[in-house]
Formats: structure tokens, sequence, C-alpha cells
């Protein structure tokens, strides 16, 4: 009788080591495992070392989708992987609003959050990501032309981000960035769209060249504008400052015919300093020719000289 209950105890022992043992489970650091028991969703574990009761407890296995050289692969795993996740899901055809079929490539970055929603919320969490991101692009794709694709990528790639955001929260999925990574278009599109951009570039560079003619006549026009103010203000300078002598030679005549007790008449003192100027240019006028014509009035001002050298001469005396 004592042997059988050490036996006994012996092999409930063993039993509970063995229920231990199997209960051990550990997560690895960015992972969560989702526990049921007795078919009911019990609790979440996180990264360590936890226990579960073996036969009531067991993990709830996650459908995942991964690609690889374009061959869908559909495996479960037990644990659920928190970390940011690259879904590249294969090209597609999508049909323009002006009816062009083009190819687009995408690639989406997501991240679980939430593993009890990632568990319940959708039957394949990554095929329901992938299906609706592919349906939201090809709405997307569906509403513009081909030229305004290739415009707004970035304002695409946001919209689709939006999109599956909403859908995400449902499913404890973090939606990071979602990228239209190619397009690809038929040959002859693609053609037709070579030579627009040569036609393009081409008329760029006539308006290119058309503005800097424009701005170099622009400049040559301010410049010769401010070389005609320069030239006009020289010779106001140069009328004021020659005025001003003129106005300074016949105040010193009038002083020297006051200091004479002559009597001049400014008139005559101006036809004097003419005359001057007459008699200092003769000179190089007569380098000109072998005959010189003076004006008429040329000989009033010589009489304007023989006037003054009287008046001064009589004053003298």
């Amino acid at each position: 009788m004592g042997e059988a209950a050490s036996l006994l105890i012996l092999l409930i022992a063993i039993t509970f080591v063995v229920l231990i043992v199997k209960g051990l489970v550990i997560v690895p650091q960015k992972h969560a495992m989702v526990i049921e028991r007795l078919g009911r969703y019990h609790r979440t574990i996180e990264a360590g070392l936890n226990l579960i009761i073996p036969v009531v407890d067991r993990h709830r296995p996650i459908t995942i989708v991964r690609y690889e050289n374009e061959q869908k692969l559909i495996r479960t795993e037990k644990r659920i992987d928190l970390r940011e996740v690259v879904l590249d899901f294969p090209k597609q055809q999508v049909i323009t609003k002006d009816n062009v079929g083009v190819q687009i490539d995408g690639v989406l970055y997501y991240q679980i959050m939430d593993a009890q929603s990632a568990i319940y919320g959708a039957e394949n969490l990554v095929l329901a990501i992938q299906t609706l991101a592919q349906t939201s692009l090809r709405s997307e794709i569906g509403r513009m032309e081909l030229d305004q694709i290739f415009e707004s990528r970035q304002q695409i790639n946001d919209r689709l981000q939006a999109t599956m955001d909403e859908a995400g929260n449902k499913w404890g999925v973090k939606v990071n960035r979602v990228e239209i990574r190619d397009i690809d278009v038929p040959d002859d599109i693609r053609s037709a769209m070579n030579k627009q951009m040569a036609a393009e570039r081409a008329r760029r560079a006539h308006v290119r060249e058309a503005e800097g003619y424009k701005q170099a006549e622009i400049l040559k026009a301010e410049g010769d504008k401010e070389a005609e103010i320069q030239r006009a203000e020289g010779e106001k300078q140069a009328i004021s400052l020659r005025a001003e002598g003129e106005k300074k030679a016949i105040n010193l005549v009038l002083q020297a015919a006051e200091q004479t007790g002559a009597s001049i008449d400014p008139k005559d003192v101006m036809r004097y300093l003419i005359a001057q100027g007459y008699i200092e240019a003769l000179p190089n006028v007569a380098k000109q020719g072998d005959r010189v014509f003076l004006p008429l009035e040329s000989t009033s001002l010589m009489g304007s000289i023989a006037t003054i050298r009287e008046l001064f001469s009589t004053s003298k005396a």
C-alpha cells in the first residue's frame, strides 16, 4: 500500500512537472501571442517567459501572406510580429480616367498595434490589407488622367494611407506608408509621352531664350536711359558752370569799369566776351581749309571789343 501511494505521488509530480514545462511559453521581443481558454479569448501574452495551462489554454495562430518572386506564400504563425512589415504586392492592371491601361507596382508598410484585433478583426489580416490597398489604388487611379498620375503621386500615396488607416483601426493595424513604386505604361503611350516631353523642353528653352532677350533689351534700354540722363546732367552742369563763369567775367569787367570811372553797358560786356570766344576759336577754324567764312554778326562783336578798349583808354586818359 505504501509503494502504491509513493508511485501515485511520483506520477502526480511527474505530471505536474510535465504540465509546467509544457505550459511555459517564451515570446521573443517585439512579438505577442493570443491565448484562448476553452475556445474563448483569454489574454494576450507579451515578450518574455509566460505560463499557460496546457490543454485548457492554447494559442490562436495568425495567417500571414508573403510574396517571393511574385509567388504568394500563405502560412500560419502562432507568434504575432509587432514590428513594421513590408508588404510588396504584385503589379496590377489599372484603367485611368482617359482609358489608358497601366500597371501599378505598390509597396505598403504596416505594423500590428493590437494583437487581439489583428486575430479576430479579419480572417486573413495580410490578405485583407493587400486587397483593400489594391482596390483603393484602382479607385484613386480611375479618377485621374495619365498625366495627373505622374504629377500627383504623393497625393495618391497620402489618400491611400488615409483610407488604409481608417480600415486598419478595427484590425489593430497602423499603416505607416503606402507608396507607388513603379508605373508601367504601354510602349505607344510611352513613346508619345517622350515626344511630348521633348516638345515641352523645346518650348521651355524658347521661353527662356525669349526671356533672356527681353531682359537684355530691358537692361540695354535702362542703360541708354541712364546714359542720356547722365549726359543731360553733364550738359546741364556744363551750361551752369559756363553761365556762372560768364557772369563772373561780366562782373569783373563792370567792376574794372567802375574803378576807372567808365560807363559800360552790360550788353557790350557780353558782346565783348563772346567776341573773345570767336578770337580764341579762329585758329582752330583756320586749320579746316584755305578759306574761312565767319558769320556776319562777328563784325559787330569785334566792334564791341574796340568799344570796350576805347572806353578804358578814355578813362585812363
